[in-house]
This record gives structure tokens, sequence and C-alpha cells, in this order.
């Protein structure tokens, strides 16, 4: 089964509100045919408002939807079944007295080849077997499947997904979230969807929209995100970090680490953001270890440094102890930091 062509979304100057209450704010925000883009930002940020509108479930209060070149939402309107996109929502939406098989039927009963496109589905997601079971009797990540049959089944342009692994335990959502993953980038479609989780969205995303009270403040590469995020808030959403207040000049911040490489625009007093990464522990006495999260992989901890809180990433072996006396090093190319003024 292959997807219909992808198709590209590009939105401008999208302005929506319920009643009196503006949801989103100006927002403008493309997906390229093929590509996969993540909506990154907390709750109530105007996410899934956004995903209803490029849906067509709501019409935007100003602003216009453009999903393959053809004009959707704004000077003109295109009714949700006329958009051929397909959506996956949070709690998969299937129908219960429906059995696997006519859940994926849905969206095609009056297609020719109905049958086939449904077999065809039910292969790509692993489901034949489970094609006559009911929903009920499925597992969450089965149903997940199903719903993501459903979706592709009509061959859609554009694929968006609300919150897709979030009803998933732990070991699930990341099973399910690789195979999703492949799945994207074999069939090169178009997708859309929304996330409050970072790692799911740098996993998942080819680029990231993080949005923030109804407006996008960055869209960009997983890792141009993490490493030049447009501002401290954003620094702080898609990554752990640490904090240092310091003063900025001529390219180097001094702070309690001392005096460290930044970017040479930056003067006066600024915040300085530390990855776990950019830091490392050697033998010395002016910082205590107070906390140690081991991870299998490698070890997070957490580091007491006069008044300042200092986060560490550590290999999995590390011999660290509670109250230990060390000394915290930064060993990153450049510091990110802030203007406070």
């Amino acid at each position: 089964m292959s997807a219909s062509a992808a198709r590209g979304v590009t939105i401008d100057d999208l302005e929506h509100s319920y009643g009196q209450e503006p949801v989103l704010h100006g927002v403008c925000f493309n997906a390229e045919p093929g590509e996969s883009v993540a909506l990154l930002g907390p709750s109530g940020c105007g996410k899934t408002t956004l995903l209803r509108l490029i849906a067509g479930l709501e019409k935007p209060s100003s602003g216009s939807i453009t999903i393959g070149g053809e004009l959707v939402a704004g000077e003109a309107w295109v009714p949700p079944d006329r958009r051929r996109v397909g959506m996956v929502f949070q709690d998969w939406a299937l129908f219960p007295h429906l059995s696997v098989a006519k859940n994926v039927a849905y969206g095609i009963t009056k297609s020719p080849n109905k049958d086939s496109e449904v077999a065809a589905a039910l292969k790509m997601m692993n489901l034949t077997d489970l094609s006559n079971r009911m929903p009920a009797t499925l597992s969450g990540g089965q149903q997940q499947r199903v719903a993501l049959a459903r979706a592709l089944a009509p061959r859609p342009g554009v694929l968006l997904l609300d919150e897709p692994f979030s009803n998933l335990d732990t070991n699930l959502r990341v099973e399910v979230r690789t195979e999703v993953h492949g799945l994207l980038t074999e069939l090169e479609i178009t997708s859309v969807f929304v996330t409050h989780d970072q790692d799911e969205a740098f996993i998942v995303g080819d680029r990231v929209a993080v949005m923030r009270e109804g407006e996008i403040v960055q869209t960009d590469s997983p890792q141009a995100l993490y490493h030049h995020p447009v501002d401290r808030w954003t620094a702080e959403f898609v990554g752990t970090m640490s904090l240092l207040p310091g003063n900025a000049n001529s390219g180097v911040v001094d702070c309690v680490l001392g005096s460290l490489p930044t970017d040479p625009q930056l003067k006066g007093s600024v915040d300085v953001v530390l990855r776990p990464e950019q830091l490392a522990i050697d033998s010395g006495d002016e910082a205590e270890v107070q906390l140690i999260e081991y991870y299998g992989h490698d070890t997070m901890v957490f580091v007491s440094l006069g008044n300042h809180q200092l986060r560490v990433r550590c290999g999995a072996s590390t011999s660290l102890s509670r109250g230990d006396r060390v000394r915290v090093a930064f060993i990153g190319d450049q510091a990110l930091a802030f203007s406070t003024s």
C-alpha cells in the first residue's frame, strides 16, 4: 500500500477564538510535502485547535489554510471530506460496535476497491489476524494501530495526529512511536502531530514548531531548537538545563563556573543556560553531589554549587555518591545565554 501523493500544508496569519476567548494569534506555519512536523507546546496553547482547523473540523476567525496548493480555508472553504486529510484522535475514536476491518473500512465505503484497500491497510499495520476482532478485545497498542490503519486507508495526502501516543504505557509508547516514525518515513506522507512531549517531538518530527499561548514561537529542526532556542522559555521547554546568572562582554560570560565563551553580541546581565552534557565533574571541593538519577544508558547528577543547582550528565558507570565533594567544569563549545535587561 502506498499513500496518496503527499501534499504540503501552508497556514498564513491564522486567528481563532472561542466566543470572546482568543486561542490562536497570527499563526504562520508550513509543512512541506512528505515532511513530518511536530506541534510541541504545553496544554492549552492551541495545538489541538490548530490541528482541527487544518482538518476542517472548525473554521478560522481569519487567515488562510492551503493544502496541496488549494485554498481550503479563508476566502474559500473546503469541507473536511474533500481535503484528503486523515486524522488520528487522542482517544482513537474507534467504533465499538464495528470489527477491526469494518472500522478501517469506514472512510472508504464507496470505494470500488474497498476490500483490497482494507486488506492492504491491515497488513501495513500488522492487523490482518485481528480483522474480525472487536475494539474492546484489543490492547491499547492494537487499538492505536487500528486508528492509524483507518486514517491511512483512504490514502490521504496529509495525516494529522493528536497526542497519538499519550494513552499508551511507557514501554508500549516507545515501541509504537518507533513503528509510526518508520511508517511515516516509508510512506513519505505529510504529517502534522500534536504533542507536549519533547522527546516524542524530537524523535518523530523532521521539524518542530514550538507553541506558546496561541502563537508559534520557533519552528526548526530538533537539533537547531535544542542548541539555538529563541528565548529562555523555549530553551527550558525543549530540554533539561541548568541556569546561572552571568555578565557578558566581548564573547565571554562570567559566572560561578568562570569565564565561558558565548555569543559575542551579548552584553551586560544575562541568564546562562547550560545543558547537562556541556558540564563535567572533576575532583575538587567547590560543589557537593545532592542527587543521582540512574537511567541505564547514562546518569544525571544534581550538584549544589553555592546557591545554584547544576545538572550534569555522566556515564552509566559513574562511581559518585550523594555527599561527594566535586568540581564542575564547562566542556561545551559555547554557553547559551539570554539578556535579562
